[in-house]
């Protein structure tokens, strides 16, 4: 592979290894810049906001830190993985804790349930709303645990590329029925309603309505109950910060303010990319952690595509939107845990409105983000800090976000009040606001969808966009939009995934 130097004027003419321009810094960029640092390039990161993370962005306002994004770790080993390829220790670098419940779950009629990692504590607690479903809950977790063999043992980290791979694995897809939903599988074990969101809402945290994603995703819950569910000191920013070290200790940059307008191409592969601003970086490799549509919507033109042109990109299935409020309080509400779920008076109607007819209900349900129950470091001493998350469809839905966002943000605090934070409109003392105009704007989502392409089984694995470009040689893709999803586990392993198909250089080989 001939891929040319100049990306690195910085780095000096000893450096013979080959250079990777990796577009994002999001944690599937920043885990492949780690794995093609350890292979052997150099890695010029390309950053367009002013620091990385990318969904992962960190906040500090008013003395507060608010994570921007992901919050969760349930899958440590990925990560421990990867500062193993640097020769180094995760742990010495990131330090987690065990969380005690994952969720709070509240559910609108005021019921209570603290979903958890001890398999009894969740048993005891089915039985206070249906005691038949005690043997039912038993075997969905086996049910899970099966799921979780194929779809994260079997396919998360696996190539997807050909129709090979995918008839390789069709006769154990289609033996746990993966067309039924996850809510289907669900309930067929379990029959009261509110456990079965208890047990079907977690496709909601990458992007996937429970009643159309594909029941493969009931691994989930397995993979929770083994690795259990962990929070970073200092944030999730602490880890994104450790990562950022290691690829600079294996000499590789990260430009912030640098934001791609194109990847440039020619004769069907991939020659560099060009900044806003109009400065050339060349490289024979590319890997886009950016939004998988808007790499090919935006940043490569429409004569280089075949696969995914225009009109694919259109017609295709998005996720739901994301509506994040940040916000500190004076005081700490101290019997409020890490992670709550607050439901609302429907279920799968709210899921229809979002995701099939696009549009904003008067009822909504949200996630609670209090990270000073675990680091009271988060915010100034005394105080709380908080994110409130709502799914809201993408911006196919008719909502001006700019004109409505503040109304938005008072309907959800007035809910706060009413449920889990009394006093909370009093007790503000900073906040700020995440819409999906900003996800698209500032993040460049595109339809400002939350996770990209939503993972039905018409948009998994062979059916996503390759983690290699079907269209354009040397481009690679990781992240959210590529195989294997959305997720910190599955955005980690996509990096895993191009490990195993850009080749290894000359030089390393040497």
């Amino acid at each position: 592979m001939n891929i040319a130097q100049s990306a690195f004027e910085t780095l000096g003419a000893t450096d013979s290894r080959p250079t990777a321009l990796v577009i994002g810094t999001g944690f599937g960029g920043l885990a492949a810049a780690i794995r093609l640092g350890a292979k052997g390039y150099r890695v010029h990161m390309l950053e367009k906001l002013d620091a990385p993370g990318g969904r992962a962005y960190v906040y500090r306002q008013d003395g507060f830190t608010f994570d921007a994004g992901p919050t969760i770790v349930t899958a440590p080993f990925l990560l421990e993985e990867l500062w193993a390829l640097c020769g180094k220790t995760f742990a010495d670098d990131v330090d987690l804790r065990p969380m005690d419940p994952f969720f709070r779950l509240r559910f609108d009629d005021g019921r209570i349930f603290d979903y958890c990692g001890d398999k009894a504590r969740n048993i005891e607690q089915i039985k206070t709303f249906n005691a038949d479903d005690a043997e039912g809950y038993e075997r969905y977790l086996k049910a899970s645990e099966e799921r979780y063999k194929v779809g994260f043992e079997g396919l998360v980290d696996k190539p997807f590329d050909s129709l090979n791979a995918l008839f390789q694995f069709l006769p154990q897809l289609i033996k746990l029925r993966s067309d039924r939903s996850v809510y289907r599988l669900v309930s067929r074990y379990i029959r009261d309603p509110q456990l079965r969101m208890t047990m079907s809402f977690h496709p909601l945290l990458i992007g996937g309505n429970p009643f159309s994603v594909t029941s493969v995703y009931t691994l989930i819950s397995f993979l929770e109950q083994r690795f259990g569910v962990w929070s970073a000191m200092g944030g999730t920013g602490s880890i994104v910060k450790g990562m950022a070290s290691l690829i600079e200790g294996q000499g590789g940059k990260i430009e912030c303010n640098a934001e791609v307008e194109e990847i440039l191409v020619e004769q069907g592969a991939v020659r560099g990319v060009r900044l806003k601003g109009g400065r050339d970086l060349h490289s024979d490799l590319v890997v886009s952690n950016a939004d998988a549509a808007w790499t090919y919507r935006h940043l490569i033109p429409a004569r280089h595509r075949k696969r995914w042109s225009d009109a694919k990109i259109e017609r295709s299935h998005y996720s739901n939107g994301l509506f994040v409020w940040y916000f500190g309080t004076r005081g700490q509400y101290s019997d409020v845990p890490h992670h709550s779920v607050i439901l609302g008076p429907r279920y799968q109607g709210l899921l229809t409105d979002i995701f099939k007819r696009k549009i904003l209900a008067e009822d909504f349900s949200l996630y609670l983000h209090r990270p000073t129950e675990t680091d009271p470091s988060m915010a100034p001493e005394g105080c709380d800090t908080f994110y409130a998350l709502v799914p809201v469809p993408h911006l196919d839905a008719d909502v001006d976000w700019e004109s409505y966002g503040e109304t938005f943000r008072q309907r959800i605090c007035a809910r706060l009040e009413e449920t889990m934070l009394p006093g909370l409109s009093e007790r503000i003392v900073t906040s700020r606001l995440l819409t999906p105009q900003d996800f698209q704007d500032r993040l460049c989502s595109f339809k400002g969808a939350g996770f990209s392409f939503e993972p039905r089984i018409t948009q998994s694995a062979w059916f996503r966009p390759h983690n290699r470009s079907e269209d354009i040689s040397g481009l690679y893709l990781v992240g959210a939009g590529t195989h294997p999803g959305a997720g910190m586990p599955a955005v980690i392993s996509s990096a895993k995934v191009i490990d195993q198909l850009v080749p290894t250089p000359v030089t390393a080989r040497a």
